[in-house]
């Protein structure tokens, strides 16, 4: 837990570029952020959840004229919504 005084200095020194993002996940999702951040060199969880989004955007920049990457957005897309609806009962 970081003290008061750390967290108001980090978002004087990040107030025009960050934004705090508080967001409850299970412990697997967690788990991939961690893995994500070791695999490719990440400084965390935090840089790993930006890298995601990252990659999200190219691929669907990329599915706009690559119909490869279309098909592999789109079953990502379904595969997930599949796992969300399983794990949201």
């Amino acid at each position: 837990m970081t003290t008061a005084k750390a967290q108001r200095k980090w978002r004087d020194k990040n107030r025009f570029v960050k934004t705090q993002l508080n967001v409850m996940a299970r412990r697997l999702v967690h788990d991939y952020l961690d893995e994500i951040a070791d695999s490719f060199g990440l400084r965390g969880k935090g840089e790993a959840v930006t890298f995601a989004c990252f990659v999200t955007k190219a691929l669907m920049q990329r599915a706009e004229f690559d119909s490869a990457a279309a098909q592999i957005l789109e079953t990502f897309e379904t595969t997930y919504r599949q796992d969300r609806d399983v794990y949201s009962s």
